[in-house]
């Protein structure tokens, strides 16, 4: 008999304990061989002083059991509550959030009835770093993190699925048009690994035309990996099309960690009224018996669900007149799912896992290559309400030093000065560039600046009551821009 896992079970806020009340049954039914740590997190963990929504105790279970099966939890509204999944992800590594989206047409309703796509979103980096600052009066700034090895890492983890799972094609959706450098990475990384994988197709989208076309022809696609905010906007895009959102699980992957939730809310209007879907849940904890190699009582979960689905048994949020047969509540229709246990659908697909087929998805590790690089420059941000462009630059330009020469001033990224446009409005919040006095317009051709020129200029600047805020300094790495250019610049 196989030995059984322990895990880590947290039943959440609002519906939260009843649909994983109603899961846990259906695993029990099925034979899956679990065990479960039960922690509290959440919004009494949050109540209790604990700002991430989730106590010590609790950690020390997690990264003990190293699988978690989460229900929806409710944060409270107010400042200096941080989000406990982003907490969690981030924590323990958990890179790769995996969302399934396939459409169950004729009997959950769906514009898309062949709609079968797999979202595999960045988890770590990205505007979700949370890294904000307000810099002016006028002014606040996100800053977009993107490192090769969290790069490296999700892309290759798409192609790895893919080929695990019998996917043909992997889209990589990104803006590289736009921020050149850090969606730059993505299409250039991607565009590398894809040549490991020529068994399986590869393409390259913008972001928004890509999630037009998802939302339009959703069977174009197979599986898509993207940034953390795309990724974030475009699966759940890509759930609701599919008839509900409410019926989405996810996986969130790590090297040793992985947790299993459900993509919806904690719906506290409905809590404790034996009306919530279980399936969303129930999905998550589908994907986690296929982590496990537990794949029998996978499939027979499965292929109980789709006959129960197909047999018109619906909780109200996917009621429906013409293809529903009966109304049930969450209890019921867990239920439902335990009496069909080892039965197959006969409109939907069969489901039949092979275990040879799946094989352990294996991210080798990150190998770091050293790159030189020169320094030629430096941005210095500037708060000033007063001056206009042209009288910034001008002052700007007799302070700096014989060896640094003010090149440029942006504001909001487009170029203000010198010979910027009267029509171009402008905040309190200017980023101004200086460079070696001996480069020319060519900025593949700058010179290097000593590393004590930045601290230099800055203190000039400071005594002649120039508010800097902020200094970015401007790099070539093996030779190569490791800066964006102004607009007009």
């Amino acid at each position: 008999m196989t030995q059984k896992r322990k895990i880590t079970v947290a039943k959440g806020d609002g519906i939260g304990p009843e649909i994983m009340d109603a899961t846990l049954s259906i695993l029990e039914a099925a034979g899956a061989q679990l065990e479960y740590d039960f922690i509290e997190i959440g919004e009494k963990q949050y109540l209790n002083g604990y700002t991430s929504g989730i106590s010590p105790e609790a950690w020390d279970t997690l990264r003990a059991n190293k699988i978690f099966l989460k229900a929806p939890i409710t944060t409270p509204q107010g400042k200096g509550y941080k989000s406990l999944n982003v907490t969690i992800r981030k924590s323990l590594g958990l890179f790769a959030n995996v969302r399934p989206c396939k459409s169950h047409a004729p009997f959950i309703d769906s514009k898309h009835p062949l709609m079968d796509c797999v979202i595999v979103r960045e988890n770590e980096e990205d505007l979700y770093a949370g890294i904000e600052h307000r810099q002016t009066t006028e002014v606040f700034q996100c800053l977009k993190l993107v490192s090769i090895p969290g790069t490296q890492k999700i892309i290759r983890y798409a192609f790895e699925y893919a080929k695990s799972f019998g996917r043909k094609k992997v889209t990589c959706m990104v803006k590289d048009n736009i921020m050149k450098l850090t969606d730059g990475l993505y299409s250039t990384v991607f565009r590398e690994i894809s040549q490991e994988y020529p068994g399986i197709e590869s393409e390259l989208k913008i972001i928004d035309i890509g999630s037009a076309l998802l939302a339009d022809h959703p069977e174009k696609f197979d599986v898509i990996v993207t940034l953390n905010l795309y990724g974030d906007i475009i699966s759940d895009i890509a759930a609701q099309i599919t008839g509900s959102v409410g019926l989405g699980g996810s996986s969130n992957i790590g090297t040793d960690f992985a947790m299993f939730e459900a993509v919806h809310g904690s719906a506290p209007d409905i809590a404790g009224q034996n009306m919530a879907n279980p399936s969303g849940l129930l999905d998550a904890a589908f994907m986690m018996l296929l982590h496990l190699g537990q794949f029998e009582p996978a499939q027979k979960i499965s292929n109980a669900w789709r006959k129960t689905i197909e047999e018109g048994i619906h909780t109200g949020d996917i009621y429906n007149k013409q293809t529903s047969s009966r109304k049930v509540g969450t209890k019921e229709f867990a239920q439902a799912v335990i009496d069909r246990l080892g039965q197959e659908p006969q409109s939907f697909s069969t489901l039949v896992l092979d275990k040879e087929a799946f094989k352990p998805i294996h991210i080798p590790e990150y190998q770091y290559q050293a790159q030189s690089k020169t320094l030629v420059g430096v941005d210095i941000f500037v708060d000033d309400p007063k001056l206009s462009a042209d009288e910034l630059g001008q002052k700007l330009s007799e302070l700096a030093s014989p060896d640094m020469r003010l090149k440029m001033i942006t504001n909001r990224g487009v170029k203000v000065y010198p010979d910027g446009l009267p029509e171009t409005f402008c905040t309190d919040h200017w980023r101004c560039r200086f460079v070696s006095a001996e480069s020319g317009k060519d900025v593949n051709a700058m010179k290097e600046i000593s590393r004590e020129a930045v601290p230099g200029l800055m203190s000039r600047l400071l005594k002649n009551e120039v508010d800097v805020i902020k200094t970015e300094n401007l790099y070539y790495f093996e030779g190569q821009l490791g800066f964006s250019l102004g607009q007009g610049e």
